[in-house]
């Protein structure tokens, strides 16, 4: 795979490396490769950490989290990963690329059926047999094989005896993110995505909103690793702190976001 990353993703971390002081005006730079269902929270939490911390700077890219597990696998220059679920940082922590804290837990993630408001449906009422109404052509979600929701989704499915009966329509995006833009764009009447994401006005204006039984699905416990690769592991962990920390939490229990 090639990487063409930012000169900021190659240098930053240099910046808190052995240089003498006065060249340490600007602060240092940590790359963050981060779950697409954190998009548009992580923005707000970078915003506030960065002012408690005006010496780290936060350079976010996204995907979906197997998909940043293969990059960092293959060489990726990040520093920390916060990942959909527990599986791909341990994945990365057997394969000796995570320093020596281990992964931490920051949140815990609903998966959510969202509707368009103008279908005239009710998933409050009838729950994922919804899915059902012809009404609905396609279905928007994430790749199961890359993306923690996307597993998710369709183990819910699967768990109620729809996925079959569904699975024509399904419509796979390559990140959580992504599935979520497609029913911005009205490119599917329904999606399963994170509470977050259907919760933002830019979707809840127009559509119905259901939280799938957690009892339904595999646990979405969202957690992090600093890499061993990293050069400034230090303001890597910095930031970890703050997500687990008060100011975090609540800037995640805000966006629908759960105790670790």
């Amino acid at each position: 795979m090639t990487f063409r990353p930012l000169l900021s993703l190659l240098l930053g971390c240099a910046l808190a490396v052995g240089l003498p002081a006065q060249t340490q005006a600007k602060p240092t730079q940590v790359a963050v490769a981060a779950a697409g269902d954190l998009r548009g929270v992580l923005e707000e939490l970078k915003a506030a950490f960065e002012t408690a911390r005006p010496d780290i700077q936060l350079q976010l890219s996204y995907g979906a989290s197997g998909s940043l597990t293969a990059q960092i696998q293959q060489g990726a220059p990040f520093d920390l990963f916060l990942s959909a679920d527990e599986g791909f940082p341990l994945q990365l922590q057997k394969a000796g690329l995570v320093a020596a804290q281990g992964p931490f837990t920051y949140a815990t993630g609903s998966l959510t059926l969202w509707v368009r408001k103008d279908l005239g449906l009710d998933p409050a009422r009838d729950g994922l047999k919804v899915l059902l109404s012809q009404k609905i052509q396609k279905i928007a979600t994430a790749n199961a094989q890359t993306a923690p929701y996307g597993r998710s989704a369709e183990a819910a499915l699967r768990q109620v005896g729809l996925y079959d009966q569904v699975k024509p329509r399904l419509v796979f995006a390559d990140n959580i993110a992504q599935a979520a833009q497609f029913l911005q764009a009205d490119a599917a009447e329904a999606g399963l995505i994170s509470y977050a994401q259907a919760a933002n006005p830019a979707l809840s204006q127009k559509g119905a909103i259901w939280k799938v039984p957690a009892a339904d699905y595999p646990p979405l416990r969202q957690a992090g690793v600093v890499l061993k690769r990293s050069a400034c592991p230090d303001q890597a962990q910095a930031f970890g702190t703050f997500l687990t920390g008060a100011e975090g939490q609540a800037l995640l229990a805000r966006r629908g976001y759960g105790k670790p």
